[in-house]
């Protein structure tokens, strides 16, 4: 209750609500209730910070074996902060809280191998460590995500929406509502997408989304009817999952030659998805999306020639369509390009360039979040990464 009180909280007064209910459960002896108390105490979440009760609450939850807990005081004292000022402690706490399964302690132990921090460097340790976020990381993405048609790319780029700004101007906003209204089918589209993912200062609503892109699949745009298709093949608050009407809306897009509709109609006979599974018919739409630069499809064919699904392993192939799908940013693509480079399959073992790789899928994944100032630590020159 306090997870969800807190995850929905828009103010102060619910945010202490929230810490009230770990309170009590940690009261009760609720492991992770307890673990937000000692951040709480560590930051000053909930009442006044108090840095010695919270490693006091830390250390006892070392003891019972909390990994988040053993992280948390080998960077207080990697750093010396309310404890004394021990490398070699640091080293031994974030050892325990990687082996517990901290994501955080493995990448801070990566990056010093990597760097030579306080140990002996070594790029193959590093990697394991790596590895072990990366290959989690992957495994959630892959059953979270859903079918990835595409979650980021603007397909339609009206200058205000494709701008690098995070937050999108209130006043613009409106307006390309009122022109949305008027029925200007690219902001339709765009606007779909930005409520669909919930980008740029919107939040994310499928009700609002599925409004635009109806609006838009009515004037003919080839987009919108493949994101309608994406909605129903995943299924949400706006719509029932439904094969057969997401089979519909991608053929609509694909009779177009759109890339997303293709690629929607190779991700349902590859998965069987209310078609017979034919891995010839996916093959023919991935490649059809493929050679309109989709990122998702070259991907989706390079894990065909990766993992042999219903044709020849190839990963001269393989390491072509993930390459070629890397540089577009798509994030499993850069995953299996570090696989191979890691175990030397079709392309020359590189240590080195294999933990580039699985950094960069990590950035892409925005995977850290965490209040510690890790600077020092992490190898990312783009600090957003970290809250």
């Amino acid at each position: 209750m306090g997870i969800k009180v807190l995850q929905q909280s828009k103010s102060q007064k619910q945010k202490e609500e929230a810490y009230l209910l770990f309170a009590k459960a940690a009261d009760m002896g609720n492991l992770k209730a307890m673990e937000k108390m000692a951040d709480a105490l560590l930051f000053g979440n909930f009442g006044v910070q108090n840095i010695t009760a919270a490693i006091q609450l830390y250390e006892s939850l070392a003891k019972e074996g909390s990994c988040k807990a053993q992280n948390a005081l080998g960077f207080l004292s990697s750093y010396g902060i309310g404890m004394e000022y021990d490398q070699a402690k640091a080293l031994i706490y974030y050892t325990f809280g990687s082996a517990g399964g901290n994501m955080m302690s493995q990448m801070i132990l990566g990056y010093r191998y990597l760097s030579g921090i306080n140990v002996l460097q070594n790029c193959e340790v590093a990697l394991s460590y790596y590895k072990k976020v990366a290959d989690y990381i992957a495994d959630t993405f892959e059953k979270s995500e859903g079918v990835p048609v595409e979650k980021v790319r603007l397909t339609e780029r009206p200058e205000n929406l494709s701008s690098n700004s995070e937050i999108l101007d209130w006043d613009i906003y409106q307006y390309y509502k009122f022109l949305a209204e008027r029925g200007d089918v690219q902001i339709q589209v765009s606007l779909g997408q930005l409520h669909l993912i919930g980008r740029k200062g919107l939040d994310q609503d499928y009700y609002k989304a599925l409004h635009y892109f109806l609006k838009a699949a009515k004037a003919g745009s080839a987009n919108a009817m493949a994101f309608i298709g994406k909605m129903y093949l995943e299924g949400n608050a706006a719509v029932p999952q439904n094969n057969a009407t997401a089979f519909k809306y991608f053929s609509m897009a694909a009779s177009k030659g759109n890339a997303i509709g293709l690629h929607g109609l190779g991700l349902l006979y590859f998965h069987g998805k209310g078609v017979p599974l034919n891995y010839a018919e996916a093959l023919k739409y991935f490649q059809k999306a493929a050679e309109k630069g989709w990122p998702d499809a070259q991907f989706q064919l390079g894990f065909m020639y990766y993992s042999g699904s219903g044709i020849w392993k190839d990963y001269k192939l393989a390491f072509k369509y993930f390459y070629l799908a890397s540089q577009s940013g798509q994030p499993l693509a850069i995953y299996y390009l570090a696989k191979m480079y890691a175990t030397g399959t079709g392309v020359v073992r590189s240590c080195r360039t294999a933990v580039e790789k699985r950094l960069t899928f990590l950035k892409k994944r925005r995977c850290i979040q965490w209040r510690f100032s890790y600077g020092i630590e992490l190898p990312f020159k783009a600090m957003h990464l970290l809250e």
